[in-house]
């Protein structure tokens, strides 16, 4: 079981001061949050994209580079690259740039995104949503896989018998699918044989479970090792010395930060109550004291049997020690305690495996 931690590194107004951190503080302390994560034992880091103002995660490649040469073992992903704007060549660039500079660390996670403001910015119809994204992923593969590459598609120049270089330290370099749930996403995942990550950000997560083994079907339907494919899931959270405190920390900017959102997609105003319930066992956050979120964590185990957990953090804006303490938490005794709980599950056979 891994644990780790990705970010948006967002900058909307403070709901306590009303102050809008910059684009450069924010991206500063990003760094230290991942060198914490690396301290503490944490697995992964991933950084985000957008293309906003609310968001300082453009050059995700940079932001994590400026931790790799900082850093000694944590792993360092993309979380998610959104593909469909991207020129694989360029990212896959980026990527083994990254993997060279951290020593093989470097990871991608390529989906779509939740937002669409990097199509006008790089020139894209939003028509060719599907095309585009199909169409980039399987270039991206390509280069992952070979080191001479020939290529002609409906969106990119053609080239022939061209290298791509610098090559990443791991052969190959990872590439995730993300998908918020939709079963045809999944199922790609699955015939291409990548792994998947799953966000998990309303709803209950228990919801997601038949994904899984349709994920796992497709894939031995292709004629890949299911048994050797990962899950994750992304899911926001905070963690604190009590549960009270991490709801009183976090409450408010997660409030803050759906209202801020929601005015754009025509969302009701977010509530103590929803919050309330997304808190619950059954819930989509992580919220609490490190008991709290190790039952939690365990709990969805055993239904989605998934071999790596993120925790979305923050949500919105919060005090840059808040997000650092609750680091330091996730890392000193949730992930252990969860690794643990993992060991002892998958020994007595107590594991769902949704295969």
């Amino acid at each position: 079981m891994e644990i780790g931690i990705d970010t948006f590194v967002e900058t909307i107004p403070d709901v306590r001061t009303g102050v809008t951190i910059s684009h450069g503080e924010r991206l500063r302390q990003v760094v230290e949050e991942i060198v914490l994560a690396d301290k503490v034992g944490l697995d992964i880091f991933g950084v985000g994209e957008h293309h906003r103002k609310e968001f300082g995660d453009s050059a995700t490649a940079v932001v994590l580079a400026a931790a790799a040469a900082m850093t000694t073992r944590i792993r360092l992903t993309s979380s998610v690259t959104v593909l469909s704007a991207a020129d694989p060549v360029r990212l896959f660039q980026q990527f083994a740039t990254l993997d060279g500079i951290s020593n093989g660390r470097a990871e991608i996670i390529a989906g779509r995104g939740s937002m669409d403001d990097a199509f006008p910015l790089f020139g894209y119809d939003l028509k060719d949503y599907e095309e585009l994204f199909e169409e980039k992923l399987e270039l991206l593969l390509k280069l992952r896989n070979s080191e001479m590459v020939t290529w002609k598609g409906g969106h990119r120049p053609a080239f022939t018998n061209l290298g791509v270089y610098p090559r990443p330290v791991q052969d190959p370099l990872p590439i995730w699918l993300g998908s918020g749930g939709n079963a045809e996403s999944v199922i790609r995942a699955g015939l291409l044989g990548l792994p998947l990550v799953l966000a998990i950000i309303g709803g209950s997560p228990l919801q997601f479970a038949p994904l899984v083994p349709l994920y796992k079907k497709a894939a031995m339907q292709a004629g890949h090792d299911a048994s050797k494919l990962k899950v994750a899931v992304h899911s926001s959270g905070f963690v604190a010395e009590s549960t009270s405190l991490a709801v009183d920390k976090y409450f408010p900017p997660t409030q803050a930060s759906f209202n801020y959102f929601g005015k754009d997609r025509g969302w009701g105003q977010y509530s103590r109550a929803s919050f309330d319930a997304a808190s619950s066992l059954e819930g989509a956050l992580y919220v609490g004291d490190p008991d709290t979120v190790v039952n939690k964590i365990v709990h969805m185990y055993k239904h989605l049997g998934f071999s790596r957990f993120f925790l979305h953090l923050p949500v919105g804006t919060m005090p840059h020690e808040d997000v650092m303490k609750a680091i330091e938490l996730l890392g000193t005794e949730v992930a252990p305690r969860v690794r643990e709980e993992v060991v002892k599950l998958e020994a007595e056979g107590r594991i769902i495996l949704n295969t």
